[in-house]
């Protein structure tokens, strides 16, 4: 958390679970906005920017997709 105090009081949710929850969501946020700006590149007609977009798109899902798993791994009590 950016106070660094928050241990789960003020949110209901311990620290660990709430940092995972942030991670997926900001590895899918990126990735929609990754979409955008491939876009904007091949309008442009740029195959180099957009091929480096989609090369960070496909992390940013799979980020999402790691952390959904440990997440839900947590959630389930393991």
């Amino acid at each position: 958390m950016a106070s660094g105090t928050e241990a789960g009081g003020v949110t209901g949710t311990q620290d660990k679970d709430y940092n995972l929850i942030w991670y997926v969501e900001s590895c899918l946020n990126n990735a929609l906005r990754l979409e955008t700006y491939i876009q904007d590149a091949e309008r442009n007609k740029d195959t180099e920017v957009a091929e480096l977009f989609r090369k960070a798109q496909a992390d940013s899902r799979k980020g999402a997709e790691l952390g959904k798993g440990l997440l839900r791994a947590r959630l389930d009590g393991g």
